[in-house]
């Protein structure tokens, strides 16, 4: 039988937290392996190895008492390598976003997701995926005036991985995008793992919003 995916949560709302104990308790593929109200806590959890196995996910809230959970990304990450991070959170301030993406966070919800959207959100996360809540999704598609020469950084991507890209940035899985694309799950996969490599990101968010800064995607055309 299939391991269940190991979540560890960081969230100072102790309410919060036992609407998701509750949530990924009735799950068969998921198990929340340990909770705590600050990122500090969480932290040392990591370090010391008192948790009694690694988590696979990291639900993450932003606005914690003390350290942020902004701040907290890139420690975790150190501690827990190729732990995938989901924010979950109230901001949508659109520089809380877009730092967290550029810090390689897997997914971002706000807590007005429902319990299943969180849920189907770790599952695709862990199934290589990315999860952006659809409301912030217009954070995305903001581009940098300036950019580098389009025919230069095309260059980068061949025609194949500019089309999966183009699908990452409208919000498709790999399995969708295989179905668009009539090619296998697999090559879809490994595409993705070329994007990132080229691009030096570590998830679909990172590469769409590079893919914008770099000029790769015009902005008249997805504004």
């Amino acid at each position: 039988m299939k391991k269940p995916i190991q979540i560890l949560l960081v969230e100072d709302n102790a309410e919060y937290r036992d609407v998701m104990n509750l949530a990924i308790g009735r799950e068969t593929d998921m198990e929340m392996l340990s909770q705590f109200g600050t990122a500090e806590k969480a932290i040392a959890s990591l370090t010391e190895g008192r948790a009694s196995a690694r988590p696979d996910i990291v639900l993450l809230d932003l606005c914690l008492p003390g350290m942020s959970g902004l701040d907290a990304i890139p420690l975790i990450q150190d501690e827990a390598d190729g732990v995938k991070i989901i924010v979950l959170s109230q901001s949508d301030a659109q520089a809380d976003v877009m730092r967290a993406i550029t810090l390689g966070v897997s997914g971002y919800l706000l807590k007005s997701s429902t319990s299943q959207q969180i849920k189907e959100a770790i599952r695709n996360v862990v199934n290589g995926d990315a999860s952006i809540d659809p409301s912030l999704a217009k954070y995305l598609l903001k581009n940098l005036r300036e950019k580098p020469s389009k025919s230069a950084v095309k260059k980068l991507l061949s025609k194949r991985e500019l089309q999966v890209l183009e699908l990452l940035a409208d919000g498709d899985m790999k399995k969708e995008i295989s179905d668009k694309l009539f090619i296998s799950y697999s090559t879809v996969d490994a595409h993705v793992r070329h994007i990132y490599e080229k691009l030096n990101v570590r998830n679909a968010p990172a590469a769409v919003r590079t893919a914008y800064q770099m000029g790769i995607f015009p902005s008249d055309e997805w504004l």
